[in-house]
């Protein structure tokens, strides 16, 4: 039943046939399960472990790498290799794609931990009445129809219509829902506001919340799936995974890159169909499968097997980092997702504001004679730890407070007119609540007060221990006064009242709404001597004006306290006693903004990053806290940037889209409102960060393209996140967002040098087959360097300083390319130079080198007629291991030097020096020992089919290597300077990354 809070309660008991009296008949139970269900919220279908696994093989270039593998082994077996050699290849490729696979998987089981957790929310068991009689029964065997009877403490079992309250009043906690700290004001009556929200159905009690005082029957109308609990799950499960922008950015350049290596590998083996019938290769066939190989190893040499491994680990270097930030990166991908983040929507309660209700002003009456005078004391703290001040109008700081007769009356009640409790965690380091907001807030303020007669107070209380300072001012007023009897809150008084005696004198203390407590006060207390004057028309008239001025334009949470002398014998309260009492003050409390929020905000502005305030919360409540907060002082009027959900929803489609561009505060929302936010905003091509703490928030947090928990909030919450808030501050937020924009430029720049290392080894290649000169490098040889002496650079170039300037920037599209049209052609360029200088390395051994044969250039390229013919060398020659390992050691030297061009995009290492990251210095010395190693170590030397090199060889390799930096300074220069713009927009067209929509055409 969708609209029970719409409904009056015979309506309800009329449409599910239950009689109120009796509940429903063991017949009527197994009808009514039959027809709706049961309380269960399903299980979802999982994906078979299999089925996760296949998934992270579901990549063009994965695939490609997979079938180069195979046709390896299977090559090596036709061609009748046995041992290490045969396998070693193979072996070490899928070793890789194992790796990978396995992050994978555990990052897709890590989110569905959410769905599970959710059903901790559900509760166990529940009173319900049948055939005329209540027993306990499970939760799970509810059905609608059932009446049920809930108390103070009780989880809801289902989604409930009220139809009978068993106490004054009714309150239920619905953070979980609704994000908001206080808890909700339930009543009978039907609901009648059109559009009705979570907070506006407040006959309705929801499954998952919890009852915190009163005690009500209620009818059951949603179970299972159909409760606001099975809402949540549903539009969790409906939300699909996407790929952070650099992942689609990768997978575009990884489908562009097969196309690619397939063409040139097609190319090189159609290039070489004359060669197949050499004598060498002993047929035809043999011919075709010779090149067939060289095909492959092309295929081993485009692909940047290492990128996955490097971009991982450089991620993983990123959430360490981000973790001294107080932001726990729970996917690491969403590390870099940070850094193009357009939009952040964020929960106004705990993140904005620090979710501790604090008195904040005080109002009393200073003195009533000649006319009324109202003064005010402002209070500082924003948490519920007992330290701040009290300042007066004058902004003077009061010494001593408890020696103001009002401000002393207000602790007193205050600390006794009270049900919570203070106390401090040391495990968190923080003090806590028990109890509501409201009465912690008074609590807190009666120690701020401090105590009379002591000189010193209230700063001696300092020196005790923060166990000891939690409530030790409110213990005191406890001992002094014996509480004898409580009249509770209702919602009819709108107050409570509490009588205490002391010294054979009783006293009544009562808070409650400024209208009821005004109304029954007949003196006052003034605050210049406590001395009782009559309540005025005049002073009644001043503390209306403070209250509207608090409760309206400042929008603070009021109380009015008072007092009323009771005659020494009476031992119990009535209704009728709450009269005649005298008033001491009025208190204005607040939910306050986070000191630090400010300067984040300002910082994202500066930014490029738009700031969304979402909230359950009144228009005008989160309108204030904005002005507070200080961030949104460049908007004139909040009437454009500022809408309820329900407002939203009634605008015209075209002003939704433009209500959106220019939002800035989303107030009245409930689970479904922040999803649909987040769709809007990334149908708009925003890249949008949301965070939230409550089990409302999840599926929002698993939609956004950035989920952000609090630390402080739910499990469901979290584990729907992306990223967990330890501080639950949004100025962490931001500090990430820098982070991610650092990691995100680290990451492009060793995506550079990985594409420039492989472009240089297709080259050598694709050279070396058209020129028809033996293979320069060996498969394993080529796997070695991808793996090892390309991998540990990149990696350490993840480690390049964040720039200045980081947060200055606008934040990057999200279609922008990783590698741009200048900067392939300068890679291109680069790769080209690394290919050939490889290539050269070999024929340098054949042709020049003194350890060399010295062979003419023209047998060279015709080594593979070599039998057939009378030479004067060896041909077993063409065998030596020499001119590959020059080959090799020119190809890692080489990119060693270019891994040195990628310490900056543009400036030369005149400006950045090697030695602005140390990190690099290291792999780079790293890298060449493991080379010599595997030269000069026997067993390794074999393995990797290389030699030891002479001194005259590792010249030779230098005078190929060093000019790498020379050709990329000069393409720096053009960058810098004019003529480089030039360039850029000639090669503006050809991105290395082609846009989405242009692709998808």
């Amino acid at each position: 039943m969708d609209d029970a809070f719409a409904r009056s309660i015979p309506e309800v008991l009329d449409f599910f046939g239950v009689n109120r009296t009796r509940g429903l008949s063991d017949t009527q139970v197994v009808q009514h399960a039959r027809l709706y269900g049961t309380n269960v919220l399903p299980e979802e279908k999982r994906a078979p472990f299999w089925k996760l696994v296949l998934k992270q093989f579901d990549d063009l270039l994965v695939k490609i790498l997979i079938a180069a593998a195979l046709i390896s082994f299977v090559l090596a077996l036709f061609n009748g290799e046995t041992g290490l050699m045969a396998f070693l290849e193979p072996s070490v490729i899928l070793m890789i794609l194992a790796a990978n696979a396995a992050v994978g998987v555990i990052t897709e089981t890590n989110a569905e931990k959410a769905l599970e957790e959710l059903r901790a929310y559900q509760a166990e068991v529940a009173t319900v009445l049948r055939n005329g009689c209540f027993s306990i029964l499970p939760a799970t065997e509810l059905v609608p129809g059932d009446i049920v009877e809930v108390s103070v403490g009780c989880k809801i079992p289902a989604d409930m219509r009220m139809i009978e309250m068993l106490s004054n009043q009714v309150r239920v906690d619905q953070a979980i829902l609704t994000g908001e700290s206080n808890s909700v004001e339930k009543e009978l009556k039907t609901t009648t506001t059109t559009n009705a929200v979570y907070q506006d159905k407040t006959n309705i009690l929801f499954s998952g919340t919890v009852v915190v005082a009163g005690r009500v029957r209620a009818i059951v109308v949603g179970v299972g799936p159909n409760t606001a609990m099975g809402s949540i799950r549903d539009s969790m499960l409906r939300t699909e995974d996407e790929g952070t922008p650099l992942k689609k950015k990768l997978d575009e350049f990884g489908t562009f890159l097969a196309k690619v290596i397939a063409g040139i590998c097609l190319l090189v083996w159609i290039v070489n169909i004359g060669h197949f019938r050499d004598p060498s290769h002993g047929g035809f066939l043999h011919g075709a499968i010779h090149y067939f190989k060289i095909a492959v190893a092309l295929a081993v040499a485009a692909i940047p097997e290492g990128l996955p491994a490097v971009v991982t680990t450089c991620l993983a270097l990123g959430t360490k980092r981000m973790a001294r930030l107080n932001a726990i990166v729970r996917s690491l991908p969403s590390v870099e997702t940070l850094g193009c983040t357009t939009v952040i929507c964020s929960d106004k309660t705990g993140t904005l504001t620090t979710n501790m209700m604090s008195v904040v002003k005080v109002c009393v009456v200073e003195s009533a004679k000649p006319n009324p005078v109202a003064n005010e004391y402002s209070i500082t703290g924003t948490t519920y730890a007992p330290e701040g001040i009290i300042i007066d109008i004058t902004g003077m700081q009061l010494d001593f407070p408890a020696q103001s007769p009002c401000l002393l009356h207000i602790a007193m009640c205050s600390a006794l007119c009270n049900e919570s409790t203070l106390q401090y965690n040391p495990d968190k380091g923080n003090y806590e609540k028990i109890g509501e907001s409201t009465e912690v807030a008074l609590r807190v303020l009666a120690e701020k007060v401090g105590l009379p007669g002591f000189n010193s107070m209230p700063s001696s209380l300092y020196m005790l221990s923060q166990h000891e300072r939690a409530s030790y001012c409110n213990h005191y007023w406890e001992e002094q006064f014996r509480k004898m009897y409580v009249l509770e809150f209702s919602r009819d008084r709108k107050m409570m009242s509490v009588l205490c005696s002391r010294n054979q004198m009783h006293v009544l203390f009562s808070k409650g709404a400024p209208e009821s407590i005004i109304s029954r006060c007949t003196t006052i207390m003034c605050n210049d001597n406590g001395s009782i004057v009559p309540l005025t028309a005049d002073i009644q008239a001043e503390l209306n004006s403070r209250f509207q001025s608090f409760a309206g334009k400042e929008t603070l949470r009021c109380l009015a306290l008072a007092l009323k002398w009771m005659p020494s014998d009476q031992q119990t309260l009535s209704f009728a006693d709450e009269k005649d009492l005298t008033f001491i003050g009025l208190v204005g409390m607040l939910d306050p903004p986070r000191a630090e929020v400010k300067n984040a905000m300002l910082s994202c502005m500066t930014a490029g990053i738009r700031v969304i305030v979402v909230t359950g919360d009144n228009k005008s409540t989160a309108e204030s806290l904005c002005r507070k907060i200080g961030a949104f002082d460049h908007l004139m009027e909040f009437d454009e940037y500022s809408y309820t959900a329900s407002e939203f929803e009634e605008l015209p489609a075209l002003q939704q889209t433009l209500a959106l561009q220019r939002m800035a505060l989303f107030t009245r929302v409930e689970p479904s409102h922040k999803r649909m936010l987040v769709e809007a905003l990334q149908h708009q091509n925003e890249v949008v960060a949301m965070t939230g703490d409550g089990v409302n928030d999840a599926p929002a947090l698993k939609k956004a393209d950035i989920g952000i928990a609090m630390g402080s909030g739910t499990a469901v919450a979290k584990s729907a996140s992306d990223m967990v808030l330890a501080d639950d501050n949004f100025a962490s937020i931001v500090a990430a967002v820098a982070e991610g924009r650092a990691i995100y430029n680290n990451t492009k720049q060793f995506i550079r040098y990985m594409i420039s290392s492989n472009i240089g080894e297709v080259v050598c290649i694709f050279v070396a087959a058209v020129l028809g000169i033996p293979d320069t490098l060996a498969p394993v040889q080529l796997l070695w360097v991808n793996l090892v002496t390309d991998g540990l650079p990149a990696t350490a170039i993840g480690f390049n300083k964040q720039d200045s300037d980081v947060m200055k920037a606008k934040p990057r599209k999200i279609n922008e390319a990783v590698v741009t049209g200048w900067l392939f052609f300068r890679y291109l360029v680069i790769g080209a130079y690394v290919g050939l200088a490889t290539v050269a390395g070999f024929i340098w051994w054949f042709v020049y080198s003194d350890s060399g044969p010295k062979l003419p250039y023209n047998e060279l390229i015709n080594f593979d007629t070599c039998p057939t013919r009378e030479t004067t060398y060896p041909c077993s020659v063409f065998d030596d291991r020499h001119p590959s390992t020059v080959s090799m050691t020119v190809l890692v030297v080489v990119e060693m030097f270019n891994a040195l061009n990628n310490l900056s995009e543009n400036q030369s290492l005149l400006v950045i020096p090697p030695w602005s990251n140390l990190w690099l210095v290291g792999s780079i010395i790293l890298t060449m020992l493991l080379h010599i190693l595997i030269l000069y170590v026997h067993p390794l030397s074999v393995l990797f089919s290389v030699t030891p090199l002479s001194w005259a060889d590792w010249m030779a390799v230098l005078y190929l290597s060093l000019p790498v930096i020379i050709i990329d300074e000069m393409l720096k220069f053009f960058s810098r300077h004019p003529i480089g713009w030039r360039f850029r927009l000639w090669f503006r067209r050809s991105d290395l990354l082609p846009k989405r929509e242009q692709r998808d055409k």
